[in-house]
């Protein structure tokens, strides 16, 4: 040291100080120093691969399964992704845990090595950790020197490495946080990287994430085809149970595999699935404990939300009780204390992946929701001392939040669109709501008597009778009545209206019989409840009038309709649309029992106040419109009916669909005024729609489907196709014998054709008895002086006459003339047609008298 240089000092008494050393100095109490020299033999420093084997370098995990089925579009979107160049932007898989995004990466990955493209790195991604130490061993993989290294080092010499060329692959497997990957993103830019995530988060420095769904219904059988080594021929359960698990395709390998395994039948694992989904999910084949269940992917899901917010859990168990379809983000609205915690709730479950959330739906997938209902929410906490005082100095225990299933009934019941179900501006919101109705519906408990569910049971039954959809709601509202019933009593107004509405739908099906009592008694309830003078006694009267007419008993149900009608008009007053619906029905009545001439000048008063009432445009509009048209073709006037079955048709169509009954309706009446104006061509493809609308909407059984049966009949007859026609007639009378009984009108009318057909198909000897049939049912029903008893008898005339039976044929012509003659008046077609049968039978019976032999 020299003179000039100060020499090094050091303070405290274990301190060292040192101006130049080349050794190690060390200090501090217990330190320890370990220098070792590694001594590495030649070519130990050079890389592991060189040369064209580095574009084979991976480090691919093996399949998970050989079966890979319906990713087709996937892969390829994936191939196209650029893997050269500059600026190469990442690629994200984003899906549900268990929908097959790794799988699906694999696969793209083992397709890139094949191609010759390399090397292919996959990194586990969970965490930062992971990224630093995937990337480490990818320099060691290159370069063995680098484990001697930090991982970070050796992690920043990968990254400098794959910058320097292109046609590499980097997997980022299962990344939860971008935060994690923004350091790497940005530098790898002349390979293609492709990230797994099920967080739906905003990711920089990526391209449009690859949102992976659901397999396909065709594609899933086809996975459990694969595992199981069996065919949905031979085990039909396969397609249901695919179903039943979402087609998800962790689900169906875990499924398939415990069927292999296990050699259990598809439908026994579908219903203990059905039974206990949270179980089922969490249980692996016998001997692969290690394989990945849905429940374990899922489990670590829910408990990352539940930290992130712990409302979305609950929000999320209030979903597990709506349909797996998308539901109005609106419903939920009020599913949490503010507005700000159901839209943070609901960014929380897209975020993991849990939901599918847009700006106005949410959808949960269907397993999700089989697993939370199944699975119990943790107990509340136990309360503080602190808070069981304030509940004894407040005197009360604060009622027990609403359960799940509960919350999901009250938020639907107040989404329901304000007005009556089959008001058709509502439908489309009804149309949005129905699934999840149904679904809120099907997970209440059996033994419910909970009045919301009484309605919301209700007013989805009416939604589903306006679309025709009868048979659907059948159940539904036998169901609100047993809730009603129970809850306020058999003599409540709310009991009569859930009677008035089953009865409705027991209407609508064709089940008269059960109908009436149910009508009866809702008269009956209301009359005593509100008084004989009440717009609601007047619609309790009018559904049962309607019955009784149903059950062919026109006389019994006049009176009915009359008090109807005089309660409206007194009540609501002479314009109200509630009196024209009286004035239509009793018009209809009135027409049942022959007296068109008095329900003319009903049915265009009904019309008048309709159209005042809600518009030109309106269903009931065209309703009042098509019973003026059968009025006018009635009397006869069937170019006057023509041009209001097509505008009823025009309205009916535009408001309530191409598919919906009332539409099939239309079309009938339209074609059978085109057929009494002798246009049958024209008629006959409207009748053949009328009928698959109607078989579609009711079922084949219905007696709406045997009336357009019926009319398709009559048009192949009037064209001469009386072979095609006969086995659509036998059909129609089958259906009508069935649903309405041997003795009712309709299967007298369906009698009549059948015996028409079979005349003009020469067979008359079968046509007799069944016409004397029909002329029996319909006076019994009807009375010997009603126009469709004359009708009886003319066909029963003029089947006599062709079998040369003249003489027996002549009182009964005399009569159905006398009887069309009375009913319709002198100037009627028919009366026309009894006059000419008439006139035929006596000339026969002239010549016959004059004829030598």
């Amino acid at each position: 040291m020299s003179a000039q240089q100060t020499p090094p000092s050091a303070s405290g008494g274990r301190a060292a100080a040192a101006g130049s050393n080349p050794g190690v100095i060390a200090t501090g109490n217990d330190a320890r120093i370990d220098q070792r020299t590694l001594v590495l033999p030649p070519g130990a420093v050079g890389p592991a691969v060189d040369g064209e084997a580095v574009v084979r370098l991976n480090n691919l995990p093996a399949y998970d399964s050989a079966v890979f089925e319906g990713r087709e579009e996937e892969l390829r979107a994936l191939a196209a992704v650029p893997s050269a160049g500059t600026g190469v932007v990442a690629q994200s898989v984003r899906g549900l845990g268990g929908v097959g995004k790794s799988t699906l990466v694999l696969h793209h990955a083992r397709a890139f090595l094949t191609a010759g493209s390399g090397p292919v790195w996959w990194i586990d991604a969970e965490t930062e950790a992971g990224v630093v130490a995937g990337l480490a061993g990818l320099a060691t993989a290159l370069h063995p020197v680098h484990a001697a290294l930090p991982l970070e080092d050796a992690a920043e010499w990968a990254l400098v490495w794959l910058q320097g060329r292109s046609g590499w692959l980097v997997v980022l497997d299962n990344a939860e946080d971008p935060a994690d990957l923004s350091p790497y993103l940005g530098r790898l830019t002349t390979g293609q990287v492709v990230i797994t995530t099920r967080r739906d988060l905003p990711w920089r420095d990526l391209v449009a994430p690859l949102c992976l769904d659901t397999l396909t219904p065709d594609a899933a059988v086809a996975v459990l085809e694969g595992v199981t080594g069996r065919s949905r021929t031979d085990d039909t359960a396969l397609g249901e149970l695919a179903g039943e698990l979402g087609c998800l395709p962790l689900a169906l390998q875990q499924a398939g595999a415990y069927l292999a395994q296990t050699r259990t039948p598809a439908r026994d694992y579908l219903a203990e699935l059905r039974r206990d989904p949270a179980g089922i999910l969490a249980t692996t084949p016998p001997g692969d404990a290690h394989q990945r269940t849905v429940a374990q992917v899922w489990s670590v899901t829910l408990r990352a939300v539940e930290e992130a917010d712990p409302y979305a859990v609950h929000l999320l168990r209030i979903l597990a009780h709506t349909a797996p379809d998308p539901l109005p983000r609106d419903v939920l609205d009020t599913a949490l204390p503010t507005r700000r915690a159901v839209d943070h709730a609901l960014g929380t479950l897209a975020a993991y992946s849990m939901i599918t959330l847009t700006d106005r739906t949410v959808t949960t997938h269907r397993l999700v929701q089989s697993v939370i209902r199944t699975t119990a929410p943790p107990p509340p906490a136990a309360p503080t001392r602190l808070r069981r005082l304030a509940r004894r100095l407040r005197g009360r225990t604060p009622a027990a939040p609403p359960s799940p299933h509960t919350t999901a009934l009250i938020l639907l019941l107040d989404a329901i669109p304000p007005g009556s179900p089959e008001e058709v501006d509502g439908w489309p919101v009804w149309q949005s709501l129905l699934p999840h109705l149904q679904a809120v519906i099907a997970h209440h408990p059996d033994d419910s008597r909970d009045l919301r569910l009484a309605a919301i049971l209700g007013e989805t039954a009416f939604y589903l009778r306006s679309r025709g959809q009868a048979p659907e709601a059948l159940p539904l509202e036998e169901r609100a009545l047993a809730i009603t019933e129970a809850a306020l009593g058999p003599d409540h107004l709310v009991t009569a209206l859930r009677l008035g509405n089953l009865g409705t739908t027991y209407f609508d099906l064709g089940r008269h019989d059960e109908a009436l009592p149910l009508a009866e008694r809702a008269l009956a309830i209301a009359e005593a409840a509100l008084g004989p003078d009440h717009p609601d006694t007047a619609l309790r009267l009018g559904n049962l009038a309607r019955t009784l007419s149903e059950r062919g008993r026109h006389g019994e149900a006049l009176p009915l309709e009359e008090r109807a009608l005089a309660i409206a008009e007194r009540e609501l007053g002479p314009d109200h649309p509630t009196t024209s619906l009286r004035l239509g029905n009793l018009a209809a009545t009135l027409s049942e029992l022959g007296r068109h001439g008095e329900a003319l000048p009903l049915e265009e008063r009904a019309l008048a106040i309709t159209e005042a009432a809600l518009g030109p445009d309106h269903p009931t509009t065209g309703l009042c419109l098509g019973n003026l048209a059968r009025t006018f073709s009635e009397l006869g006037r069937h170019g006057e009916a023509l041009p209001l079955e097509e505008r009823a048709l025009a309205i009916i169509e535009a408001a309530l669909g191409p598919d919906h009954p009332d539409t099939a309706l239309r079309l009938g009446n339209l074609a059978a005024t085109l057929s009494e104006l002798g246009r049958h061509d024209e008629a006959l493809p409207l009748k053949e729609r009328a009928l698959a609308i109607t078989e579609a909407a009711l079922g084949p059984h219905h007696p709406d489907t045997a009336l357009r049966l019926g009319n398709l009949a009559a048009s192949l007859s009037e064209l001469g196709r009386h072979g095609e026609s006969l086995p659509l007639e036998e059909r129609a009378l089958a259906i009508a014998e069935r649903a309405l009984g041997p003795d009712h009108p309709t299967t007298a009318l369906r009698l009549g054709n059948l015996a028409r057909t079979l005349s003009e198909l020469g067979r008359r000897g079968e046509s007799l008895p069944l016409e004397e049939r029909a002329l029996a049912i319909t006076e019994a029903a009807l009375g010997p002086h009603h126009p469709t008893t004359g009708l009886r008898l003319g066909n029963l005339v003029v089947t006599l006459s062709e079998l040369g039976r003249h003489t027996e044929a002549l009182p009964l012509a005399e009569r159905a003339l006398a009887i069309t003659e009375a009913a319709l008046g002198p100037n009627h077609p028919d009366t026309a047609r009894r006059l000419s049968d008439l006139a035929e039978i006596r000339h026969r019976l002239e010549r016959d008298d004059t004829d030598p032999t």
